[in-house]
C-alpha cells in the first residue's frame, strides 16, 4: 500500500476518498486513510475540458485508465466504485 502525508496540504474530501491537487489540472485520489488510489488529470478537448482517470496497480508499479469524462465529478466517481 503506497501511503503518502503531506504537510500544510488541504485535500478535497469526497465519499470516502481524498483529492489532493498536485498541478495545474491534475490531482492525486486517496482513500481517507491515505492509501494513494490514483490520479486524475484535466485536459483540453476540442468539445472543452475533460478529465482522464487512472487507477494506480502499486503491487505492479503501473497504472491503468478508468476512463475519460467530461465532469470531474465523474472522474471522480468512477474511484469510489472501482
Amino acid at each position: 500500500m503506497t501511503t503518502l502525508d503531506f504537510v500544510g496540504t488541504v485535500p478535497s474530501i469526497r465519499a470516502g476518498i481524498s483529492m489532493i491537487k498536485i498541478a495545474d489540472y491534475r490531482w492525486r485520489v486517496t482513500r481517507n486513510s491515505g492509501e494513494v488510489l490514483g490520479y486524475i488529470e484535466g485536459f483540453s478537448d476540442v468539445g472543452g475540458r475533460r478529465f482522464r482517470a487512472r487507477r494506480l496497480l502499486s503491487a505492479q508499479a503501473r497504472s491503468i485508465p478508468l476512463g475519460e469524462f467530461w465532469d470531474l465529478d465523474d472522474a471522480i466517481d468512477c474511484f469510489r466504485f472501482n
